[in-house]
């Protein structure tokens, strides 16, 4: 008699996924809290939504859309943590970091280190992977909104004396970035264009920052 082939129950197939490092959230003020198993890595994943950053050092994957918005991807490389943002400058202000629209950046940024330096980075061992600043809104006249905040992010980081390893910035593309912060690998897809989700997310989480104030002043350690 012949016996059908075995196929491991539901259950099983489960177990294999949980055995997989799960992340841990540190539940500070913005954290990304949207969990789920990104199947194209085989990875428990944490998607990072804009206005929020994540940081890590289990073996899984963060993951952004991107348009207009930019990503700063840093870890240590020797202690092996890592964290992605998701962020941009509202309204049509100077990207000085000094400046009123220059505060949410320089909040966002803070925000990501403060986290490292926390699980143990040292700032000067950080290096850092930069994506997006698509120009993606094509109503944009008099200013380019992406371009300020790819300019704000590499100032920002040239500021601080951390080294930007890689960065894919600018051009008409939206992004789809991972990340793995245990290693440091960053992968980035151009996307054709941006969709209206995408567009009125951006849109919705810009209005958001015009008319609320900076959550806090931060100051790096």
């Amino acid at each position: 008699m012949t016996h059908p082939p075995h196929k491991a129950p539901p259950c099983a197939q489960q177990d294999n996924q949980l055995a997989l490092p799960r992340p841990k959230a540190s539940g500070a003020q913005g954290e990304a809290s949207t969990f789920y198993f990104e199947r194209d890595f085989g990875k428990h994943a944490v998607k990072v939504l804009p206005g929020e950053f994540f940081v890590a050092t289990e073996d899984l994957v963060l993951t952004t859309v991107l348009g207009s918005c930019v990503s700063a991807c840093i870890w240590d490389p020797k202690l092996g943590v890592g964290g992605m943002n998701h962020f941009l400058l509202p309204g049509e202000n100077s990207n000085d970091p000094a400046s009123d629209s220059g505060r949410y950046g320089v909040f966002a940024m803070e925000q990501l280190i403060n986290e490292l330096l926390k699980r143990g980075a040292r700032k000067s061992a950080l290096e850092a992977k930069v994506f997006g600043g698509g120009h993606v809104m094509k109503n944009f006249t008099t200013i380019t909104v992406g371009s300020r905040n790819a300019e704000f992010v590499l100032k920002f980081l040239q500021t601080e004396g951390i080294r930007v390893a890689s960065r894919d910035l600018l051009d008409v593309h939206p992004r789809r970035v991972a990340f793995f912060p245990a290693s440091g690998r960053a992968l980035c897809k151009h996307l054709k264009q941006a969709d209206s989700k995408l567009i009125a997310e951006e849109q919705s989480y810009s209005a958001k920052l015009t008319t609320k104030p900076v959550a806090g002043d931060i100051e790096l350690f």
